[in-house]
């Protein structure tokens, strides 16, 4: 599989572009694209511009509604839950952690929940956009189901994300990872054989071979991928489990929404997600507490390192490192992920080698 590299400037407008042609407005196109070019940029293939794809096909069949406009179904000042009405994902999550952000304003904690959304990109965003406003940010979402139980061999939760931050100096802490193994994402672009212990085949057992199980997804034969701590017990499988389980209670079980296996079910994408914003100073001194986050962090950072290792890396400073090389140097993209681009421009009147430049990767 070739790669090949795209200014980042170039390539957030060109998305900005196609969810301006899908009818959104300018706030909410520059939302969804710079989402996009988040992933891309802390080097989350899976998530970035790969997704487009997807939603274009989503967009033209209904199951993302570009005029739905998010209800306020319930409030209390402190949680609110909304409808999204299959809004594009991006727009209700936006929405539901500024909602939250306000809230923990004017409170110290705030709350919000959604139901019947779709896929939103990368986790991370959202509680960042709380680390923002000097606030710990958590997020969490189902989606359709990939991921097996512990010694099972049908789907039956999501990827089932959980995304925490909170600031600390030279860099924010975020955390945001699947509770699965690998993301469905990362199987989707996979072009060798992956390592045993990620996924299953339709009768349970370890399998390499990423497009069966994506296959076999699809077309509900069996199999899947698995929680994190693989296929047993043993190598911490039943905690992956667990915490997927959680997540799928902080989302659809208390939004009142479609757990991950009923998810698409109907045909649209009825996923559910939590935000939630808690402004730490209600527990005493922000400055003391920042500032002793940022202490631990360069501690671990500076920590005996394992024999033929020169760095300890803390959570979110990957993502730093890949933006700033990828800003310097454009994102990468593979060959089939640019073919899908120029389809969508070209499907929307775009002409995409207009206005991205495309040179292949080094």
């Amino acid at each position: 599989m070739a790669y090949y590299r795209l200014p980042e400037k170039e390539l957030r407008a060109y998305c900005e572009a196609v969810m301006g042609k899908y009818g959104f407005n300018e706030k909410q196109s520059r939302d969804i694209a710079d989402i996009l070019l988040t992933a891309d940029l802390q080097g989350l293939e899976s998530h970035g511009v790969q997704r487009l794809i997807r939603y274009h096909r989503g967009v033209k069949s209904g199951v993302i509604r570009p005029d739905a406009v998010p209800e306020v179904v319930h409030e209390t000042p402190l949680s609110v839950v909304l409808d999204a009405h299959s809004a594009m994902g991006q727009i209700a999550a936006v929405d539901a952690m500024e909602r939250a952000i306000a809230k923990a304003k004017q409170y110290g904690f705030g709350a919000a929940v959604v139901r019947n959304s779709n896929h939103f990109g990368v986790g991370g965003y959202y509680a960042m956009m709380a680390e923002r406003e000097d606030m710990l940010g958590m997020c969490f979402t189902n989606t359709q189901a990939i991921c097996v139980p512990t010694f099972g061999r049908e789907v039956m939760l999501g990827t089932n994300p959980i995304a925490f931050a909170m600031p600390a100096d030279p860099i924010p802490m975020l955390y945001d990872v699947a509770t699965t193994v690998v993301p469905r994402g990362k199987l989707e672009v996979y072009a060798k054989p992956m390592p045993l212990g990620w996924a299953v085949d339709e009768n349970g057992k370890d399998t390499s071979d990423a497009k069966r199980v994506i296959d076999n997804i699809n077309s509900k034969a069996g199999g899947g991928i698995l929680p994190l701590g693989g296929s047993s017990p043993a190598t911490g499988s039943h905690k992956g489990y667990g915490l997927a389980l959680i997540v799928e209670i902080l989302s659809s079980i208390i939004a009142g929404g479609a757990t991950s296996n009923h998810v698409s079910k109907n045909g649209l994408g009825d996923t559910s997600q939590s935000f939630f914003a808690l402004d730490y100073g209600m527990f005493g001194d922000k400055a003391a507490m920042r500032e002793s986050l940022s202490t631990l962090l360069q501690e671990l950072r500076g920590s005996a390192k394992a024999e033929g290792r020169t760095r300890i890396y803390t959570s979110g400073e990957m993502e730093v490192d890949s933006r700033n090389e990828k800003l310097k140097n454009g994102i990468p993209v593979n060959d089939s992920t640019l073919a899908e681009l120029r389809t969508v421009g070209g499907e929307l009147g775009l002409d995409f080698d207009a206005m991205v430049s495309v040179k292949a990767a080094e």
